[in-house]
């Protein structure tokens, strides 16, 4: 298994019950695939440099964790479909 970084920009408009269980939600994607959650880390909410579908300010947050390889398509096509998700990238990490 690799090592990935995944990081999603979410609507501000959340209450905050909701945005924790999406990011439950998605930490569970992650262990679905027989992956691993290594750390999860919250920025808060920041401005955009541009419009993402009208919105100025988006909630940033960084998750580092293990998956298999095959499995980022997959975690690609539940991050399209999520409906408060403005933004989102699957980078692997640099080996130290």
């Amino acid at each position: 298994m690799r090592e990935y970084e995944v990081v999603f920009i979410t609507r501000t408009e959340m209450e905050q019950d909701a945005f924790n269980a999406f990011v439950e939600q998605v930490q569970s994607w992650l262990t679905a695939g027989g992956g691993e959650v290594i750390e999860t880390d919250i920025w808060g909410t920041r401005k955009l440099a541009y419009p993402i579908a009208r919105q100025r300010e988006g909630v940033y947050v960084l998750i580092r964790a293990t998956m298999p390889p095959a499995y980022v398509t997959e975690m690609d096509q539940h991050f399209r479909i999520a409906e408060p998700v403005l933004r989102h990238l699957i980078v692997r990490a640099q080996a130290a």
